[in-house]
């Protein structure tokens, strides 16, 4: 049973990646990703609040399903690469710095918040 939690969280988290990454970079007219830097922050938020306050059964669905399939690392390498090898290692440097830093940060704001609202 506990697989197909996280089956249906994924099939919900990989197609809201997906829109979400397409809709912010749309809005941004720069090399930066900031459609795959949107997506992983905010699912480090939310895992952060799930991992404080959800039930074992909702962390499979929405931890491990939607957050997983939501957030992704691949991408990110990907992303960073690409920057670097098209010459501007700037961004490639701010994005492992900003991805890192921002994610760290947002999974220990949803963490608080979670216990300050609900723990």
């Amino acid at each position: 049973m506990s697989w197909l939690l996280v089956v249906a969280g994924a099939a919900v988290g990989a197609p809201l990646r997906y829109l979400t990454d397409r809709v912010v970079q749309s809005r941004h007219d720069s090399v930066f990703p900031w459609g795959t830097f949107a997506v992983n922050v905010s699912g480090s938020l939310l895992l952060g609040l799930l991992a404080a306050v959800a039930t074992p059964d909702v962390r499979l669905l929405l931890g491990t399903g939607l957050c997983g399939a939501l957030t992704t690392y691949s991408t990110f390498s990907y992303e960073t690469l690409r920057l670097a090898e098209s010459g501007v290692r700037f961004y490639a440097v701010a994005n492992v710095a900003g991805t890192l830093m921002a994610g760290l940060g947002a999974v220990y704001v949803g963490s608080a918040l979670g216990h300050a609202f609900w723990g």
